[in-house]
C-alpha cells in the first residue's frame, strides 16, 4: 500500500504521502457534501464495473497456464492496470485532444479477443510439423506461453485502462483522495477476482466465453465511440462531416 501510494504520490505531484493522506482525509470529512458525495458514487461505481470487466479478461488470458505462471501474469495484469490508470488520469485532459486514440485503443482490444477467440475455439490443435510434408501449418495454434499470455494482459490493460481513466474523466477531479481510494479499491478487486476466475476457467469453459463477450462489447464500445465521438471524446468521422 506505501509503494503504491509512493507512485501516486511522484506522479501526480500531489506532493508527499502526509499530502495524499491530507486530500483523503479532506475528501472524506466532507463526504456528505453533495460535491463530494457524488464524485465518491460515480468513481466507484464506474471503477467497480471497469475491475469486475478487467478481472474477467486478465483472469480469461492467463487461464491455462501452469499455476506459478499463472499467478505471474495476474500480477503483472495488477501491475500494468494499476500504472497505467495512474499515467492515463494524470494526462486525461491531453488524452481527450487526441482524435482517434479511443478508436485505436478499441481496435487493439479487438485484436486481443481475436486471438483469445482463437485459443477458445482451437484449444489443443496441433500448429503443424516441419517434418511432415503439407502439415507445416496444419494447426491454428501452439500451446499458450507465458509470454503470449502477458502481450495479452497488458494490451488488454492498455485499452481497458485508457476507457476506465475516461469513464471517470471528470467525476473526481477536485477530489485527489476520493480518485485514490477509487484506484486502490478497483486494482485490489481485479486482482482478487483474476485468480478466482484464472483458477476455474478450465472447469467452467463459460468464463472463457464471458471473457471474450466482455473483450468484444468493451472493443465495440471503443470503436463507436471512437468513430462518433461522445461528450468527451472527438470522433474521427466527425472531422469529415
Amino acid at each position: 500500500m506505501i509503494e503504491i501510494l509512493t507512485i501516486f504520490s511522484a506522479a501526480t505531484g500531489l506532493g508527499s504521502l502526509s499530502d495524499i493522506w491530507s486530500a483523503i482525509v479532506h475528501d472524506f470529512s466532507n463526504i456528505g457534501s453533495p460535491a463530494a458525495l457524488a464524485a465518491f458514487g460515480q468513481v466507484v461505481l464506474i471503477d467497480l464495473v471497469f475491475a469486475a470487466d478487467n478481472a474477467i479478461v486478465v483472469g480469461a488470458l492467463a487461464g491455462g497456464l501452469p499455476a506459478a505462471q499463472r499467478r505471474k501474469v495476474i500480477l503483472i495484469g495488477i501491475a500494468a492496470a494499476l500504472v497505467l490508470r495512474i499515467l492515463f488520469a494524470l494526462i486525461v485532459v491531453q488524452l481527450l485532444q487526441i482524435v482517434g486514440l479511443v478508436l485505436a485503443g478499441g481496435l487493439l482490444l479487438l485484436w486481443v479477443g481475436w486471438n483469445f477467440y482463437r485459443e477458445i475455439f482451437h484449444e489443443g490443435e496441433s500448429a503443424g510439423s516441419d517434418e511432415i510434408v503439407g502439415d507445416e501449418h496444419s494447426g491454428v495454434k501452439s500451446p499458450k506461453s507465458f509470454w503470449g499470455a502477458v502481450w495479452g494482459v497488458t494490451a488488454a490493460d492498455v485499452s481497458m485502462s485508457l476507457d476506465n481513466v475516461l469513464g471517470v474523466a471528470g467525476a473526481a477531479r477536485e477530489h485527489p483522495g476520493i480518485l485514490v481510494i477509487g484506484l486502490l479499491l478497483s486494482v485490489a478487486l481485479m486482482g482478487l477476482a483474476a485468480n478466482v476466475i484464472a483458477k476455474y476457467i478450465e472447469r467452467y469453459k463459460w468464463i472463457a466465453y464471458l471473457g471474450l463477450a466482455v473483450i468484444v462489447y468493451v472493443a465495440g464500445k471503443m470503436i463507436y465511440t471512437g468513430l462518433l465521438g461522445d461528450e468527451q471524446t472527438i470522433g474521427v468521422l466527425t472531422l469529415f462531416g
